[in-house]
């Protein structure tokens, strides 16, 4: 167990609600198939097992407890976010699942909700957004891409510069990686496609001119250690330099100076990559993440920013609890 005297915020986590309304043909759904036991549904195909970890708050606490968590940030499950739905279909499922996240964590000061919006439709996220905050979200989860539209789309930029606008902080997650023989197998989707998803939406964040556009108040966080893009940012700064006719786009400045622009949680589950995440963005942009209560996630809980023996306490104190409580605009 954590020692509980140490605050600890935990950014990257998700539910799963226990049941809700049909929500129509290509919807994923909950089998119940016992009473701690539970499968994601796309269509007939199994997508991933759920237990009550995922939909239980006291499960939840219990575990929190064990693990010397304070808080919890809850975020959708990417599956459900429905981006390559018709517009309507995606607000009506967003709706319904927001409120549905708020009645699973009603009367727990622990959990800190983060909602879903319909990101195909910018005008309808952000009306989704400004409701679910009036209602008692305290952020938005969005996916890394909306089809071939990655996060320097204009759509996109308009919610970005609007969550800016309004305080809200924006944790973006990978989802829906590519397939194919080569990739359906082993995991490797979630092992190769998912931090290579992430690099891409950071880059696009960056060469797209995004960060030019939106003002600095925005709060933004990528999951899993932000992919790659810490490994091989100076790769990136190179092709900026070098291959300015293809690379620089409405990019500024080159990738390196705008790693004081956004936060990445410490998903990377080994000391060396957490040391490397911290060298890049710097010890004010990285914070606790574990992606529960999924078996790819980290128990316990922030395990190797407690043992990282390269952390001074103070900067520790930053990645477990500090650091977040400023995402969040607790701090």
């Amino acid at each position: 167990m954590a020692d509980s005297v140490v605050e600890v915020v935990d950014v990257h986590t998700h539910l799963v609600p226990h049941g809700w309304p049909d929500l129509g043909p290509g919807w994923p759904w909950l089998r119940i198939d016992s009473e701690r036991d539970a499968m994601i549904m796309v269509g007939e195909t199994e997508f991933r097992p759920a237990g009550p970890q995922a939909w239980d708050p006291s499960t939840r606490l219990v575990d929190m407890d064990h693990d010397g968590v304070s808080l919890q940030v809850v975020s959708p499950t990417p599956v459900f976010f429905g981006y390559d739905r018709p517009a309507a279909e995606a607000v009506k499922a967003a709706r319904i699942l927001n409120d549905v996240t708020l009645e699973t964590l009603a009367g727990h000061d622990r959990f800190v909700p983060f909602c879903q919006v319909p990101l195909q439709d910018p005008d309808a996220a952000c009306e989704e957004l400004d409701r679910c905050l009036a209602a008692g979200h305290a952020g938005v989860e969005i996916g890394n891409h909306v089809g071939d539209k990655d996060l320097d789309d204009a759509g996109i930029v308009t919610f970005l510069q609007h969550c800016a606008s309004i305080g809200a902080p924006v944790f973006v997650h990978p989802w829906d990686m590519p397939g194919g023989p080569r990739l359906d197998r082993w995991m490797a989707r979630w092992l190769t496609g998912m931090p290579a998803e992430t690099h891409l939406s950071v880059l696009a964040m960056i060469l797209g001119g995004v960060f030019d556009r939106v003002p600095d108040t925005l709060r933004l966080c990528f999951a899993h250690g932000a992919g790659s893009f810490p490994f091989w940012l100076g790769r990136a700064d190179n092709a900026w330099h070098r291959r300015g006719d293809l690379v620089r786009g409405r990019s500024e400045r080159p990738p390196s100076e705008y790693t004081h622009r956004f936060f990445a949680d410490s998903v990377v589950f080994d000391p060396a990559a957490l040391r490397l995440l911290v060298d890049t963005l710097g010890d004010d942009q990285v914070l606790l993440g574990s992606d529960y209560p999924y078996p790819l996630g980290e128990r316990p809980v922030g395990k190797v920013v407690h043992e990282a023996g390269f952390l001074t306490e103070r900067q520790r104190g930053k990645l477990l609890a500090g650091n977040a409580m400023r995402f969040l605009g607790r701090g």
